[in-house]
């Protein structure tokens, strides 16, 4: 008789580098139709982190800690959940596996569904350079249409409500601008999608999901090259 080798799901980890519990809660629930019988999505807090990272200050103190997170827990792939990517580089030193950030995989995500143009809503006037730095180094700062700040506290970002408005203006804004997709930049954003898309009329890149499944196939793509090495 041939019994079925089964398995354990692989482990993603991601990790919001902010100590925002609501914002932590938005992530995990965008992941979760990504979810299967391959694949586990573990989404973390990092307690010492800020509010948010609204700052460069914020941007480079993240980056220690969340190399010393990863270092420690083993996974098949790993995520940074924040749409400013802090302390890629440092992380990917920590381990062999592949760590993501994700507005690279937004952005990505955007041209790979035809987007020539696409507009970003951001966090706050302070993200902007931190999120130029991360299209620079793509190659593709020549492709931003546009970028539209929220200003909000975080806590307001991840009510179910009260930011809707603020985001569909947003999105109206980029579109008419000649956006062609709109990118939320901000993983507090990741309840708000149906709002930017009534305001853009245009597709939409959820960062949360975006890193979601491109960590997903590299995490299958892992254990299946571990398969056949056995």
């Amino acid at each position: 008789m041939i019994f079925a080798t089964m398995q354990r799901p692989a482990r993603v980890l991601v990790i919001n580098p902010n100590n925002s519990t609501s914002c932590t809660d938005g992530i995990a629930a965008a992941l979760r139709p990504l979810a299967s019988g391959a694949a586990r999505f573990d989404v973390v807090r990092l307690p010492e982190g800020p509010p948010a990272v609204a700052s460069w200050a914020d941007w480079f103190a993240v980056a220690e800690p969340l190399r010393r997170l990863v270092a420690r827990e083993e996974a098949a792939a790993y995520v940074i959940a924040c749409v400013s990517d802090p302390g890629l580089d440092a992380v990917r030193e920590a381990t062999r596996r592949p760590v993501l950030g994700m507005l690279r995989c937004a952005i990505a995500a955007a041209l790979a569904r035809g987007a020539e143009r696409f507009g970003i809503i951001g966090f706050a006037d302070a993200s902007l350079p931190r999120q130029r730095r991360v299209l620079q180094a793509m190659g593709v700062e020549a492709r931003l249409s546009g970028w539209e700040p929220l200003n909000l506290p975080m806590e307001t970002l991840t009510d179910p409500v009260a930011p809707r408005g603020r985001i569909a203006a947003a999105a109206r804004a980029l579109a008419a601008g000649g956006a062609e997709a709109v990118v939320l930049g901000c993983a507090g954003l990741a309840g708000h999608t149906a709002a930017a898309e009534n305001g853009a009329g245009v597709p939409v890149v959820e960062p949360c999901r975006a890193a979601g499944a491109m960590a997903l196939l590299a995490a299958l793509d892992d254990s299946s090259r571990g398969a056949d090495a056995a």
